[in-house]
């Protein structure tokens, strides 16, 4: 640590003030100040009758309500559906409708599709080609190209009419329709129109999709998981109007809220799960399976509907006989399913004592493929995951929560998702699993069922910020994960967005699904490790909790935008969050506060029989120059040595003894002082305490918090809380001041000891500089490899030298 006096006027600094701002609707031309604390109004929607200042819906929300009634076939040997359906739309909103958008996301896979048209290639440079225009195509490249011209993909559409039978006219726009009433709709009035529609089912494994079917070899049969099977509204919203940009892949769905009447018929042995409650259990299940449904309502552990046994008896045989599975659901924006023969079944009622809905039955399905594994971890996963998420939003709302395993590795929908982690089978024909495929199982269920709280109930829009559904949910499903087993590495940690951080390869939060570059870290790790920072380290577990369970049920069944998220944990918490908003869901600032220097500095006296003696210690302690040391070696002496008889009183005293010129001024300065100056000098030159002034600086440009933790010489720690607001007049630079009691010696002081603010750059962090721990691995050049690569290089240089030679040869 550096050493140094202040002086009694140095402990007061004065602080430059600046009302320079940035913004939209302001400049800053002068000097080079930047106002991370602007607040957010510019970039955020003005509060207006729909969504109030305090981020909760307005006097005046409305959002529409589409209900459909669908009679849907599976046709499980041409891979095909064939459907009908009526809808009915209710215009709530305040405007008249000429016309409404549907989306047809089976249309993304046709071959005229923007996300086809518009797909780029990734292959791979061959090596030693001096013209890298070769590339390597993977096999499952070759696969997805060879399917998808086998087959005719995206939806069929006929019959489109309205109630009364006369045809509507349709407009067809890549992975959307528009269809043209014959009469306006008006605000508060409903319309209702049907149609015919059809598509073949892709192979998920194939083509790569959120749904799809997947042939199994060696039993001859398919897990079909349909989702987006069916023409949906579009929503028509208070923000944006139609949202009707096109499906490209990475943004998922906007949708309304509706009851949905579906009837789904499929061959007699396959077992069917769906969005809704069963209407008609006597109809497709035998009264075994019935009385075992009701037997796991007040199950300690799973019960098998549908046992292992029986799906195993399901797989030998095929049949052309076909069962209806009628389902109904209620306030739900969407509806998917799933069937197989290879179905087990198993349930477990989980009793949340809500009000409600006091039982919920927790449902899996999965073939035998599936294991011990789906057996032991996926409905109890299922079942934690509401016990986790309730706490934070709100009673879980619908009869059933299902996790049904096939190709999807993770997708979400009401009531249902799709997972993907299964078991291996071993050379004597047992089932075993990875403690890898065990925690991906675990970690799946846990974010997938949490999605059916974000954004099924808490309906935002996936297609333009994935990072309000798939951000908010990792952050919980990191919650409800390390209530499970905190060993396990969630990835939600500060820590582990550290990399993605400081790379270059990024864009803001706030960037559409479709045009962010990396949806991984920044849709899902980012903003979850900025929440888990926001409630452990800035707000404190109780205003943050406050505030996300009233965010989550002010928006329950609603449309909330990133302003009203915004606005509601700013309004409930009670704490100004706008430059925590600005810079992580803004910018591609990254975390990086270095701490330069720590100066230990002790209050000067000014009394000189004090002080001098201070001084004559400081002086005595400094190094020996160079010179003198040699000088003293080599026995060689100073003249006043030899010559004794020539002295004064500067030889007899040194520059630090005390003349009574110094004692007068020493005087002459306390009489000076008001008396309540005096008191207060004198006390602080009794106290003798330690001061030190810590500089920092702000190297990565995203403001945060100082976490500080202090080392004493006498073995013990303290830590302390710096906020942000530290940085706002600067946010490059700052210096702070800490005062000890006498005897309390600062040893060593670590910024953000356990890593808890993604700070990119921990080496920096410690005062004095440590000594920075790492490995180096031994290895053995490859050599062949090397050489082989050099020989292809040099012959090319050779033959393109010669090719040179040849043609000035010519030349001449």
């Amino acid at each position: 640590m550096k050493k140094a006096v202040i002086t009694l006027s140095a402990l007061v600094l004065p602080l430059a003030v600046s009302t320079a701002v940035m913004g939209s609707s302001v400049e800053q031309t002068k000097g080079s100040f930047v106002d991370k604390f602007r607040q957010l109004d510019e970039a955020l929607a003005t509060p207006n009758v729909y969504r109030s200042a305090a981020g909760e819906p307005g006097e005046n929300y409305w959002q529409q309500q589409v209900n459909y009634d669908i009679d849907v076939n599976l046709d499980e040997k041409k891979r095909r559906l064939t459907a009908r359906q009526t809808i009915e739309y209710k215009n709530n909103s305040p405007h008249t409708l000429k016309y409404l958008w549907l989306q047809l996301d089976q249309n993304i896979f046709k071959s005229d599709s923007i996300a086809e048209m518009t797909a780029t290639f990734n292959g791979k440079t061959l090596q030693g080609d001096p013209q890298p225009k070769a590339t390597k195509l993977s096999l499952g490249q070759l696969r997805r190209q060879q399917f998808m011209a086998d087959n005719e993909l995206g939806f069929q559409i006929a019959n489109v009419k309205d109630e009364d039978g006369k045809e509507l006219k349709v407009t067809v726009v890549d992975t959307l329709m528009r269809i043209d009433l014959n009469e306006p709709l008006k605000p508060g009035k409903d319309v209702e129109f049907s149609m015919d529609f059809a598509f073949n089912i892709v192979e998920e494994d194939a083509v790569g999709a959120r749904s799809g079917y997947e042939h199994f070899e060696e039993d001859g049969n398919d897990i079909f998981l349909l989702a987006q099977w069916f023409p949906r509204l579009a929503a028509y919203t208070d923000y944006e109007a139609w949202t009707n940009k096109a499906f490209l892949g990475s943004g998922e769905f906007t949708l309304e809220f509706g009851n949905y009447d579906v009837e789904i018929t499929v061959p007699a042995d396959h077992i069917v799960s769906a969005t809704g409650k069963l209407d008609n259990p006597g109809s497709v299940l035998t009264r075994a399976q019935r009385n075992r449904l009701e037997e796991a309502e007040n199950a300690k552990r799973p019960v098998f509907i549908v046992t292992e046994e029986e799906a195993l008896e399901n797989e030998k045989e095929g049949t052309d006989k076909t069962k209806t599975w009628h389902f109904k659901a209620e306030n739900v924006r969407d509806f998917a399913w799933a069937s197989s023969r290879k179905f087990m079944w198993d349930a477990k009622g989980y009793h949340q004592g809500g009000k409600e809905q006091p039982l919920v039955m927790a449902m899996s399905f999965y073939p035998k493929e599936g294991g011990d594994l789906w057996k032991k971890y996926s409905t109890e996963a299922v079942v934690h995951t509401m016990e986790v998420y309730s706490r934070f939003s709100f009673d879980y709302p619908y009869p059933v929560a299902q996790s049904v395993n096939g190709p999807v590795g993770g997708m979400e929908y009401p009531m249902i998702t799709f997972n993907g982690p299964r078991t291996e089978l071993q050379d004597d024909g047992t089932r075993t699993y990875s403690q890898a495929e065990k925690r991906f199982l675990i970690g799946v269920v846990i974010h997938e069922v949490g999605h059916i709280y974000f954004p099924m109930i808490v309906n935002s829009d996936e297609r333009q910020w994935t990072w309000m559904d798939e951000g908010l949910n990792s952050f919980l499903d990191g919650v409800a994960g390390r209530e499970w087993d905190h060993t396990i590495p969630w990835g939600v940690e500060p820590r582990d967005i550290v990399e993605y951080m400081k790379s270059e390869n990024q864009v803001p939060v706030m960037t559409q699904s479709d045009s962010v570059l990396r949806l991984g870290p920044n849709a899902y790790t980012k903003p979850a490790a900025a929440l888990n920072i926001l409630r452990e380290v800035i707000l404190g577990r109780e205003l943050f909790d406050f505030a996300f369970k009233e965010y989550a049920q002010r928006w329950k069944y609603k449309r909330p935008t990133p302003a009203d998220f915004f606005r509601t944990m700013e309004e409930a918490s009670g704490v100004d969050l706008d430059w925590f908003w600005r810079g992580w869901f803004y910018t591609t600032d990254h975390v990086d506060i270095s701490l330069d220097k720590v100066y230990q500095l002790r209050l000067d006296t000014k009394n000189p029989d004090i002080d001098f003696n201070r001084l004559r210690d400081i002086e005595a302690d400094k190094p020996m120059p160079l010179f003198v040391k040699r000088n003293k070696e080599e026995g060689k002496k100073l003249w006043v040595e030899e010559n004794p008889d020539v002295t004064d009183f500067y030889d007899e005293n040194d520059r630090f003894t005390v003349t009574n010129k110094e004692r007068n001024a020493y005087n002459k300065f306390l009489k000076g002082l008001e008396p309540w100056e005096r008191k207060t000098f004198e006390r602080a030159i009794k106290e003798d305490k330690n001061y030190y002034v810590l500089e920092f600086s702000n190297l990565g440009g995203l403001v945060m918090p100082i976490l500080l933790e202090l080392t004493y010489e006498d073995g013990t720690k303290e830590e302390q809380y710096i906020p942000a607001e530290i940085w706002r007049r600067n946010h490059k630079h700052v210096q702070k001041l800490i005062i000890t009691e006498k005897g309390k010696n600062l040893v060593s002081v670590t910024v953000d000891p356990r890593w808890e603010t993604a700070d990119v750059d921990v080496e920096n962090n410690n005062y004095p500089r440590r000594i920075i721990p790492s490995r180096i691995e031994v290895y053995k050049r490859e050599k062949s490899k090397a050489k082989v690569s050099r020989d292809i290089m040099q012959d090319i240089k050779t033959e393109l030298k010669k090719d040179d030679e040849k043609d000035a040869e010519e030349q001449k």
